[in-house]
């Protein structure tokens, strides 16, 4: 039997015997397929989607989000913020308890106590660890040591600052920060990645890696619903099958649970031109959507004092010129099935609290387009030299649908198709002129797209990739930063990105979706901006 084949006769034998458990037994199992894989378990790295799904059903942090992007009480059940914003003093729930294992004595869980978040975040902060989660922790008060980590009870666990910083509440919903046992870190070590040990409202069970993974209901979660204990569910089985087209195939025929997202080989088998479902799946299947906090853009380097790069774009007359000179609406309609919003309104997407849907900073304006041109210097494009644009293949329609769209007002649009290796090391190194790119909201605030602006975030030790630098946006940003005001800070943020739409050194595409397709006797499965899955609240009928 060749290696296919015993791949596939796994996938098939874990596959039966999930849907076996599931019948035989009564049991209720969630099961959904994840084509990217995950390569640990354990929360200080979950660095992207994939593990942050899995591990959001093991693990639990101080705080959580609801689908309203709100942070309301987990493990703290309630925490207090000093004037000066440099102090976090949370209190914790005293019923909450890490999953049965033997890293425990007699294998029962323990109660989780302040010191253990103390013990988690320091290993985040611990370079031996290299958890790509630091940088949560930027503005940690150093200078106090281990102790800005403090515990000095079982109850109260403190936070202590250098400096403010408004969002950092929402920082610690992120899986980087979920509790961890030291004991199960001494006891396993590395091996802690396909070990993991939670306080979530399911518990490792197995793991096939490249496989499957199952989780089993924690019988002892401290959550209610209604005075009834989380979660509904028995179990939640994920297969990681690679190809998109098979997972499509056993969402239809019933065999998984969810399908996230949409894959362009069945997009109009399921969709219709405006973004409906087919009308032939609305007795089998739930379409659920809502505003993603994803920014797909082209960015352009603006930094004029960068010598390596050549064919930058710095008169922002031409960069101005190209934001108006494509319709975003019909790329929507007919290259993504009305999937999606155009993106007019800047880099904040909507679903943040600080996003203006009466702002329009670009639309379709060819006329104005070649005005700018001609201000410029090169009316008609007559003497503008070729600009080359670098993507990834899984754009390169919305590419070709802008390079014919630009060519109308004299602009000679070059692509260049690389790897998403290769864009993501040439950006993160100011390397391209104009790229494609896209910003997923790490945490629910706007400071987390528009800090790709500040100066002090230059490439490759920041996210401004454009390296774009202006005195007025930077002082904004400060002044933002020090304020614990969400109406100062908000306030702030408009005139921030008043100043950088209107020196273009973006060009904003649009504004993702979320899009969730769920099988009709699944009900309770909520969905929000982060795309986080959170599946304790589900429950499936017969």
């Amino acid at each position: 039997m060749n290696k296919i084949n015993i791949f596939l006769f796994l996938l098939s034998f874990l596959c039966y015997s999930c849907s076996s458990f599931d019948r035989q037994e009564g049991k209720s199992v969630f099961r959904y397929n994840e084509a990217a894989n995950i390569t640990t378990l354990d929360p200080a790295f979950a660095k992207d989607q994939a593990i942050t799904w899995a591990t959001n059903q093991i693990f639990n942090g101080l705080v959580q989000l609801d689908d309203q992007m709100k942070i309301v009480p987990c493990i703290a059940r309630s925490w207090e913020i000093s004037e000066s914003g440099l102090g976090y003093v949370f209190h914790l729930r005293s019923d909450v308890f890490f999953h049965e294992n033997k890293a425990f004595s007699e294998g029962k869980g323990r109660r989780v106590v302040a010191g253990d978040f103390a013990f988690s975040f320091r290993r985040i902060i611990d370079p031996t660890v290299a958890s790509p989660g630091v940088w949560l922790f930027n503005n940690l008060d150093k200078s106090m040591g281990i102790n800005a980590f403090e515990a000095p009870d079982d109850s109260t666990f403190i936070i202590h600052l250098a400096k403010p910083f408004p969002p950092f509440l929402s920082l610690l919903s992120m899986q980087y920060c979920s509790v961890v046992p030291q004991e199960a870190i001494a006891l396993y070590g590395p091996d802690f990645r396909r070990n993991p040990v939670g306080t979530g409202p399911f518990m490792f069970k197995m793991w096939k890696e490249g496989v499957k993974l199952v989780l089993l209901k924690n019988e002892a979660y401290f959550e209610f619903e209604y005075g009834v204990r989380l979660p509904f569910l028995d179990a939640v089985a994920i297969t990681f099958v690679p190809d998109k087209q098979s997972a499509f195939l056993e969402f239809i025929k019933g065999n998984l649970d969810l399908m996230s997202g949409i894959d362009p080989t069945y997009k109009d088998e399921l969709l219709t031109g405006d973004g409906r479902l087919q009308s032939r799946y609305f007795s089998r299947i739930t379409l659920i959507t809502k505003p993603y906090l994803n920014t797909e853009y082209l960015g352009f380097m603006v930094d004029a004092t960068n010598k390596s790069i050549q064919g930058s774009v710095p008169d922002r007359r031409i960069r101005q010129a190209i934001n108006l000179a494509f319709d975003r609406s019909k790329m929507i309609r007919y290259l993504r099935n009305n999937i999606g919003i155009p993106g007019c309104q800047g880099i904040t997407p909507k679903g943040l609290p600080s996003f203006d849907s009466s702002r329009i900073f670009y639309d379709y304006n060819p006329v104005k387009a070649r005005q700018l041109l001609a201000s410029a210097g090169f009316p008609g494009g007559a003497g503008l030299p070729p600009i080359t644009l670098t993507s990834t293949a899984d754009y390169l329609d919305i590419c070709k649908y802008i390079q014919h769209q630009v060519s109308r007002i004299g602009i000679v649009l070059k692509i260049e198709v690389s790897l998403p290796a290769a864009v993501k090391e040439m950006k993160s190194e100011a390397k391209l002129p104009f790229f494609r790119a896209s910003w997923i909201a790490d945490y629910p605030d706007a400071e987390n797209y528009l800090a790709m602006f500040y100066s002090g975030n230059f490439c490759p030790k920041g996210p401004n990739y454009t390296r774009f630098s202006n005195k007025e946006f930077d002082r904004l940003y400060e002044k933002s930063m020090a304020s614990v005001d969400d109406s100062i800070r908000y306030s702030c943020y408009r005139q921030m990105e008043n100043i950088m739409m209107q020196e273009a050194p973006v060009v904003v595409l649009y504004y993702d979706q979320v899009l969730r397709f769920v099988q009709k006797n699944v009900h309770g499965l909520g969905i929000n901006a982060m795309n986080l899955l959170t599946l304790k609240y589900v429950k499936k009928s017969k």
